[in-house]
């Protein structure tokens, strides 16, 4: 991850800018001084830099929940806030190269929000979550011109490089986006998804809970999968296959095909190491069967009615508050020079909880830099947060 240790912090006064590079505000951990974080917009992106300070060095990084794709704007960011503080450099990992030239016209990355909002096609839809280097998903989309496929990644150099691929073949049924693939689902529409791809995930065998595969990932699976339309995982994970393979067969009713050392089409470099090392790859494939009710997306995750105070929100620093259909953690309070607060926050359901940070100054609060998925848990855990802001 892109990043930088400076020998001092030195704030500028704010806003500022760099040619594109807006710097909007900085903003203190109240119970920890030595964090901050530093608002940027950057190509219609916002997203916050942030600063860690000890007695020797500064480290100053991207933040993760916030985290912009691709790279560059991060990049970029992080050498016009060293240029415009005047900034000694201690040590960097970040080179001055321009954007590449492959994603000058980029049309394939997208955010969540235009998931969310705009998104619309007549074409099948086929989805691959985790697509690594790109070579399986790169050679579906080359073989089938006529149909839509979205990437689902969040590891950024994976991303880059398949939008360079993207470029180079002239592909132009590609979306490619960086998001937790178990809550872009819930955004999909009822019977419009054609395969659903789940190849080689990562186990997660000390975190379970983390796992792609589960009981609510396969029911939105079923939801968003046409009549007959498929849901294949792929895996070396012996510990995998058996879990994923216990959580299918819970269902009351399913179709499922199983297979061991399947050849298909197009392997990762990954499973050409595992073949060989003469490990085995199972399979596992789930056969939708029934058309679903459509799915309802108007919900209003608007914070405009409300306006919490400084000691409300100092309150609820560091809390947890549980429900019957989730949780809100409030798990740290910034606020800037002129008074405007920042709230970072878990919330959502227990399995599946979302991170961001609302805002709060004079005259508005609002979500950062997005609202919440648009799911129905969450919309029940925005009114809970709505009643606990509101006091």
């Amino acid at each position: 991850m892109p990043h930088l240790h400076v020998k001092a912090f030195n704030r500028l006064k704010l806003p500022d800018r760099d040619g594109e590079i807006e710097f909007e505000f900085i903003a203190t951990n109240l119970k920890h001084n030595d964090e901050k974080l530093i608002a940027v917009k950057y190509e219609r992106k916002s997203f916050f830099l942030l600063v860690k300070e000890t007695k020797d060095k500064t480290l100053i990084k991207s933040d993760k929940i916030t985290r912009p794709s691709p790279n560059y704007l991060i990049k970029h960011a992080l050498l016009a806030y060293a240029k415009l503080s005047n900034s000694e450099i201690i040590d960097s990992n970040v080179d001055e190269s321009g954007k590449n030239i492959h994603l000058e016209n980029d049309t394939a990355l997208r955010d969540i929000k235009y998931f969310a909002d705009e998104f619309q096609t007549d074409k099948e839809i086929q989805i691959e979550v985790g697509f690594g280097s790109g070579r399986h998903l790169i050679h579906q989309a080359r073989n089938n011109p006529d149909i839509l496929f979205i990437g689902i990644e969040i590891h950024k150099a994976s991303i880059e490089q398949v939008l360079k691929q993207i470029s180079i073949q002239k592909l132009d049924n590609i979306l490619v986006l960086d998001y937790d693939a178990r809550l872009f689902l819930e955004l999909v529409h009822s019977n419009s998804v054609g395969k659903i791809f789940v190849h080689f995930p990562v186990p997660w065998d000390k975190k379970p809970n983390r796992r792609v595969i589960s009981k609510s990932f396969i029911d939105e699976a079923q939801r968003v999968l046409i009549p007959e339309g498929t849901l294949e995982l792929r895996t070396d994970s012996e510990n995998y296959y058996a879990y994923s393979y216990e959580t299918f067969i819970s269902r009351e009713s399913i179709s499922l095909q199983i297979n061991k050392n399947r050849d298909i089409a197009v392997s990762s470099k990954y499973e050409d190491r595992w073949k060989r090392m003469e490990k085995n790859i199972y399979d596992i494939t789930m056969i939708a069967k029934n058309s679903s009710e459509p799915l309802n997306k108007s919900y209003d995750f608007s914070l405009t009615d409300i306006m919490p105070t400084r000691e409300k929100l100092t309150e609820l620093n560091g809390t947890t508050r549980r429900f019957e259909d989730g949780f809100i953690h409030f798990e740290r309070l910034y606020e800037s020079d002129n008074k405007r607060l920042v709230c970072r926050l878990a919330m959502g359901s227990f399995n599946r909880p979302e991170h961001l940070y609302i805002i709060i100054d004079k005259l508005t609060c609002k979500y950062y830099p997005q609202a919440p998925v648009s799911s129905a848990t969450n919309y029940k855990i925005h009114n809970h947060l709505k009643e606990l802001l509101h006091g």
